[in-house]
């Protein structure tokens, strides 16, 4: 059961102290000459200072000691951590991964930054513009390490076990159908339960926001009341030499010595936080008369490129909700995208693909990639009689869609055994319906 206390809202301006510190935040300004408590002021920017009001993000940090009070970086293990896009050849076709294999505890020990795994992306970490796809798989909490991206945010989405994250503006428990934000520069650490396994979507240079609503109105979609930021709390515990901080740096894995622990955050205010949200509190829109909507009106998250209605990356949900359309075929249709779709499975049976797209595996459509709902779908859909009913009840599928065309590492195509070559042979049974001297298709019975 999550007993930890959050603040409630998207992109507020929010402020916390740990209640053992009552006034730790400085009345009036942000940094006087001594701070309450004999804190040091330290401040946290997730913007450009000269931004507009409306996109700038920073939060100030009342701490115990400063962030750069650590031992110099130094390059450390790389794991399956990349952002190399040319380590193998591009391959246009339908790809989908069975389960992705969790080590066992009793074999190895591995926590959430050894168990990182890139599996795709596109985009160049120094110009800020781009994004990957990770899979975490571990099995052991970190304990005295912590772990912060200087590339981008990490968009993580808990598949198999519950996460303990410490943060510096406090803590959050992550379960399989929720989601959470940790964004740049923000320090982390990860509690694990149990074998865990997960996905991560990160993007360079630009941070998640709710999707505009146009015509819809004012409410609907992810309510920006669901998102949950997590309040001050911190640790004065000395780690004499032995804790280590890592730090993803232009794609590379660097780890410094410290002797405390990094979440030695009394008080903080700011709009630049690390948050949650339970997708179960995802508002559905849905057609009611006919046809397939596109699935852009599932989008919790999107983070925005230059180029006005398109993004780097949006993370989209496929949620319970009612399938009311008539005279209309009522799975996802058959399509070719510019954009990229890399979709993966919380629980339950996706609709159009209930054999072999399972929990912990995932699916790359490429650009212009065709793809759609298998064989026995397409035909048990086809013949249906259109009745109200319940679509995914149980299930929870996803996807990262992203406006890059997205290569695979070594890892997702080799490395990682997991890779479906039976794949393709889902719409190897479709077959032609034509009646070239008949009109009137023939409908359900």
């Amino acid at each position: 059961m999550d007993t930890l206390k959050y603040i409630s809202g998207f992109g507020n301006e929010c402020a916390s102290e740990d209640p053992r510190c009552p006034g730790a935040l400085p009345e009036g300004q942000n940094n006087p000459q001594v701070c309450p408590y004999n804190l040091y002021a330290e401040q946290l920017s997730g913007s450009a200072f000269t931004c507009p009001r409306s996109t700038n993000k920073r939060s100030w940090l009342y701490r115990i000691l400063p962030s750069v009070s650590h031992k110099p970086f130094e390059s450390t293990e790389q794991g399956h951590v990349t952002n190399n896009w040319d380590e193998v050849d591009p391959d246009p076709n339908q790809l989908r991964w069975k389960p992705f294999e969790i080590p066992k505890a009793s074999q190895k020990k591995v926590d959430f930054v050894g168990g990182l795994h890139t599996l795709c992306g596109a985009g160049d970490i120094r110009s800020n513009n781009g994004l990957a796809v990770h899979i975490f798989l571990c099995n052991t909490s970190m304990g005295d390490r912590c772990f912060y991206n200087s590339d981008g945010d990490f968009l993580i989405v808990p598949q198999k076990g519950k996460l303990l994250i410490y943060t510096e503006f406090g803590k959050m428990m992550v379960q399989p159908n929720e989601i959470c934000v940790i964004q740049r520069g923000m320090r982390f650490s990860v509690d694990v339960f149990e074998e865990t396994r997960g996905y991560i979507l990160e993007v360079y240079g630009v941070h998640f926001e709710l999707p505009d609503l146009g015509p819809i109105g004012a409410n609907g979609l992810a309510n920006p009341r669901d998102f949950l930021i997590p309040v001050a709390w911190y640790e004065d515990r000395q780690v004499p030499g032995g804790y280590t901080v890592i730090n993803k740096y232009q794609g590379k894995l660097f780890a410094a010595k410290q002797n405390v622990s990094p979440f030695n955050v009394v008080a903080w205010h700011g709009n630049y936080t690390p948050y949650k949200y339970n997708l179960e509190n995802f508002m559905v829109i849905n057609a009611v008369a006919y046809d397939h909507a596109d699935p852009s009106i599932f989008t919790v998250l999107t983070a925005k490129s230059l180029r006005p209605g398109v993004a780097i990356a949006d993370f989209v949900i496929f949620p319970p909700r009612w399938g009311v359309a008539d005279k209309t075929f009522r799975p996802p249709y058959y399509h070719r995208n510019c954009m990229s779709e890399f979709m993966g499975l919380i629980k339950g049976h996706y609709e159009a693909k209930e054999g072999g797209f399972l929990p912990g595996g995932g699916s790359l459509h490429s650009t212009m990639t065709p793809h759609g709902p298998d064989a026995e779908c397409f035909e048990k859909a086809s013949k249906a009689k259109l009745v109200p009913e319940r679509i995914a009840d149980g299930t929870m599928a996803f996807m990262f869609e992203s406006s890059l065309s997205m290569a695979v590492t070594k890892w997702g195509l080799k490395t990682s055994h997991c890779l479906d070559d039976n794949y393709y042979k889902c719409w190897e049974p479709l077959k032609s319906h034509f009646t070239p001297n008949s009109r009137s298709p023939a409908g359900p019975k």
